[in-house]
Formats: structure tokens, sequence, C-alpha cells
């Protein structure tokens, strides 16, 4: 399960209160935005044991800027994370999943794994929920063997049915790990 936070809107803290009651690691991507406007989340997440995974300093397309300013990109939040939190980041999300083959294996070179998704929905955008139990049916539906989930903070409906799906996920057998 991963999250990409570029700004706070309010649900981070249920999120986390929700993994941590029902013994869940996730993968949070954060924006050096996020950094500055959060870092008691970002404690937090890293606290209880969550990898805090690079999404870069701006949010930038990947693929439309040169390869040292994806290094820059990288390299400052890394940087940030490792003074604030003594933390080092090894997980890697292109914003807006934007990609190329060169950018991949740049971001390899810099000792990253870079970590896409299998499932996602329009969970981004703040005032386009569809309600907690459509959420559920979402992303129930989509279970299957080595799921990599795609979910956003800012929506409300993430937070309100984060603990079903988790329950339901287990029931149909399925267990939560970071990647390794």
């Amino acid at each position: 399960m991963t999250f990409d936070e570029g700004y706070e809107n309010g649900y981070t803290a249920d999120i986390l209160d929700t993994l941590q009651s029902k013994d869940v690691k996730a993968v949070f991507f954060i924006t050096g935005d996020y950094l500055d406007a959060e870092p008691e989340l970002v404690g937090r997440m890293i606290a209880e044991g969550h990898a805090v995974g690079n999404h870069s300093e701006n949010h930038p397309s990947f693929p439309d800027i040169s390869i040292e300013k994806q290094r820059e990109e990288l390299a400052v939040l890394a940087d940030r994370m490792a003074e604030q939190f003594s933390y080092t980041m090894t997980l890697f999300r292109p914003p807006c999943g934007e990609f190329s083959e060169q950018m991949l294996a740049n971001v390899q070179l810099m000792g990253y794994k870079t970590l896409f998704w299998s499932f996602a929905y329009k969970d981004w955008d703040k005032d386009g929920g569809i309600g907690a139990e459509a959420a559920l049916e979402k992303t129930t539906g989509a279970l299957h063997d080595g799921a990599i989930y795609l979910l956003h903070a800012v929506s409300p409906d993430n937070a309100a049915m984060l603990g079903d799906f988790i329950d339901t996920a287990r029931q149909q057998g399925y267990e939560f790990y970071l990647p390794v």
C-alpha cells in the first residue's frame, strides 16, 4: 500500500491511526513541499515503521527535465530527509507516473528502486470524491496477488474506507508488506 503525499488535506493522521491499529506498514511518497509543511507527520511515518519514499523536491515531469535536474530533484529532498530525520530514502515514485527509460536508468544509478503501481483511481482531487462505500468497492474489487495500491491521503474517502479495505483484503487471504 502506497500513498502519494504532495500536500496535506487533513487525513494523513487518520490514515496513520488506521494503519497502526491494523498493524500495516505503507510507503508514503513525499515532496519537498510536504516535508516543509508537515515535518511532524513525516516524523510519525518514520517512527511508526513506514517507508518514506522520494517523490522529488518540486514534483516536475521527469522526462521533461535534464538528467542533472533529475538528480538535483532527488538529492535535495534526500539530503533534507537525512539531515532532518537521519533517514535514507531508497524508493522513488515519479511524479504523475511519467517516466522514460533514460530516467529510470538515472534513478537506478542513484541507488533508488522505482515503485509504480498496479491499482489507482482518481482520488487526488479533493473535490472529486466518490464516497467511502464506492471507494471501498473500487479498491477491494481490484485486489490481486502482488498488488501495489496507489492512494492519496487527500481523500476523505480513502481515510474512511481504509480499515474496511484492510479487513476485506485479509479476509480474502492477502497480506500487506513493505517492498524490499
